[in-house]
């Protein structure tokens, strides 16, 4: 498709449309004549978007305009200024965008141009190329999960293909292979959304540029290209305009790649895949281009959305509520995908996800190598993030240079966060056997429960003494949400527990505390501990997104409501939040266990003892949760007595519907 500019058959009035006003965006800006000081990626798709309109409509307008930033790009000595010159992201992008305008229309570009052009994209990839093989173990050379690797490759791979440089195509090949074997299968990447969208677009173009090429089929190598849509859609908040912002987002609106949408919709026949790129497409793409923080942004992805889109692959809105990513310990859950649903998003993990984090410690061992670069990745583990009504309730902290678990909705002990945090590479050198997870699944599309518990006391200084923290999080089916955290230490602590919002939480005469965001809202409801001392505080964090701009400096404000107990070596949270929904969170009497309802929903907790008792329910399990009418459903249980009646007696614990 890229090289030979094909497209799948059939027409594209809308893609054909979004090309050729792409191709003459920038036809009022003058090329710069020097190197900016910020980067330039986005010269390359100034150049390649109107030599694809040119070979489609054939108007010398759009050849012209390809030319003048052809031109541009080559007289530079250096692609990339102030971070890397001639060995990252600038040299990837502008070594893919100008191979492809030399493929699509270096024929009919003067001799002159045509050969300066080749000439720079010979001596370009050549740099990369010797940068590639030097590095080695080092940086993104050989950082498999990492959107430096798949950029930079796919660069030099397309400059191979166009140039007949078969080192540069086979080095970057085997490269690309061993990145599909490492990726998780269930699709998810830990460096978020937005670096999902700015990374894997290039996966799928090598793969495209290897089909065509070479006539190797790899789209389903190692599972993760055909799962990942499923992940980008389960990190979609409700409404389909903004993101989750797990990992190092720059904002909450650049998550969208229509392009890559179609490409995975088209391959995979995954109708979900093809609505969502026309919605990205069509009604979100201005919004999407002026309020997202990442450039060149999605405007450029043109040439992308008119060669990748496939007008017979049949298109669907998502119904799905409920996913689970294992190798990134991501739970997430939804009442529905209107712009008033409720959704919960909850993640823990070692560092870059199961999978990475294993290869890796057998790469350092074995090869002496750092494959696992982690500075978009953050200490998160048992945070979560809490959208309804349209706006964000319980917020992440988006992009940091200096991590912290304080800038999360999760845990303190004695006012301190995860061990060797509060540096960019939050993981970098830590001990291997400092790993959060995951357990106690449940993902009931069904009738709507989710549940987990994300086991956290790992990541905290070992000088602390932390035996336990644990973390269990439920979502019920009208979207009410449960925490229990326990925790356990060898001395007396204070445990501290965080929520973080967009603007200050409200004492209310109650004692809960209300979130507000424009016209949303929650109620915060704080059964334990009884006697916490409570304040809420202002968190600034700062960060530079980009390295070719070092003086950027952005702060984003956060307001932090602790709750810290009274020096205990055993730590307890039990914490509803309640959208406005005109339901009350109680405490449900229960020993033992712990229990809240809310009216025609109810949640019994024993995530360690497993042993639950109140009135109505004897039950040996980590979780119990009833709705009015319905069928109970169960946590790791062996055995469920409900008024009186065995529903459940069995030898090894089940977790699902009882009856």
């Amino acid at each position: 498709m890229l090289l030979s500019a094909t497209p799948p058959p059939g027409p594209r009035p809308a893609q054909e449309v979004r090309l050729f006003e792409e191709a003459a965006r920038r036809r009022g800006l003058t090329p710069p004549r020097t190197h900016p000081t910020a980067s330039i990626t986005w010269l390359g798709p100034a150049a390649s978007n109107p030599a694809l309109a040119y070979r489609v409509g054939g108007d010398p307008a759009h050849l012209a305009e390809s030319r003048r930033w052809i031109e541009a790009a080559v007289r530079l000595p250096h692609w990339g200024r102030a971070h890397m010159p001639d060995h990252d992201l600038d040299a990837g992008w502008l070594l893919h965008h100008l191979a492809l305008a030399l493929k699509w229309i270096g024929d009919d570009l003067p001799d002159g141009v045509r050969a300066l052009l080749r000439y720079k994209l010979l001596l370009q990839g050549r740099r990369m190329y010797e940068f590639a093989v030097a590095s080695e173990g080092r940086w993104w050379s050989s950082s498999y999960w990492q959107n430096h690797n798949w950029i930079c490759y796919a660069g030099l791979a397309t400059a191979g293909y166009v140039l007949g440089k078969e080192e540069w195509t086979e080095r970057a090949r085997d490269n690309l292979g061993t990145v599909l074997d490492l990726m998780p299968q269930d699709g998810s990447h830990a460096e978020g959304v937005v670096y999902w969208r700015y990374g894997v677009p290039f996966l799928a173009v090598h793969l495209d540029l290897l089909q065509e090429a070479e006539g190797i089929d790899w789209w389903d190598r190692g599972g993760f290209m055909s799962h990942t849509f499923r992940y980008r859609l389960h990190q979609t908040a409700p409404g389909f305009a903004f993101n989750v912002d797990h990992g190092d987002c720059h904002d909450r609106r650049s998550g969208h790649s229509a392009g890559l949408y179609y490409r995975l919709g088209a391959r995979y026949g995954i109708p979900e895949a093809q609505w969502m790129g026309d919605l990205a497409s069509g009604d979100l793409l201005w919004q999407e281009a002026a309020e997202s923080g990442v450039r060149p942004g999605i405007l450029p992805e043109a040439y992308l959305e008119y060669l990748w889109y496939d007008p017979s692959v049949p298109a669907a809105r998502p119904t799905e509520t409920r996913a689970f990513f294992p190798d990134l310990g991501l739970l997430a859950a939804r009442t529905g995908w209107d712009d008033d649903a409720t959704l919960v998003s909850f993640k823990a993990s070692p560092g870059g996800g199961h999978r990475a984090w294993e290869t890796a410690e057998k790469h350092r061992v074995e090869r002496g190598w750092e494959t696992l670069n982690q500075g978009h990745h953050h200490p998160d583990s048992g945070s979560f993030v809490l959208v309804s009504q349209g706006a964000f309730l319980a917020v992440d902290e988006g992009y940091s240079n200096r991590k912290r678990a304080a800038h999360h909705n999760l845990l303190l002990v004695d006012g301190q966060g995860y061990a060797d945090e509060d540096r960019y590479h939050v993981y970098r050198d830590i001990p291997y056997e400092r790993q959060a997870r995951q357990r106690d699944v449940l993902v009931s599309p069904d009738c709507g429960w989710a549940h987990a518990t994300a086991e956290i006391a790992a990541m905290y200084d070992p000088a602390l003494g932390v035996r336990r923290l644990d973390r269990t999080l439920v979502f019920t089916p009208s979207g009410q949400l449960v925490l229990l955290d326990l925790a356990e230490a060898e001395t007396p602590r204070e445990w501290t527990f965080l929520l973080q919002t967009d603007r200050p939480t409200e004492a209310l005469p109650d004692g809960s505390r209300l979130i507000r965001s424009g016209a949303a809202s929650a109620r915060v409801r704080q059964f334990a501990p009884a006697d916490g001392r409570v304040v809420c505080e202002v968190t600034e964090v700062v960060a530079n997104p980009t390295s070719s701009t070092p003086e950027l400096s952005l702060t984003r404000t956060l307001h932090t409501l602790r709750s810290t107990t009274a020096r205990s070596t055993d730590g307890l949270f039990l914490t509803a939040i309640v959208p406005d929904t005109g339901t009350d969170a109680l405490e449900v009497p229960c020993a033992p266990g712990r229990g809240v309802t809310f009216g025609t929903e109810s949640v019994l907790l024993s995530p360690v003892a497993r042993r639950i008792r109140t009135d109505c329910v004897r039950a040996d399990a980590a979780a119990v949760l009833l709705t009015s009418g319905g069928a109970p459903y169960v946590v790791a249980a062996t055995r469920l007595e409900l008024d009186g009646a065995v529903l459940l007696d069995v030898p090894e614990p089940y977790t699902g519907k009882v009856g």
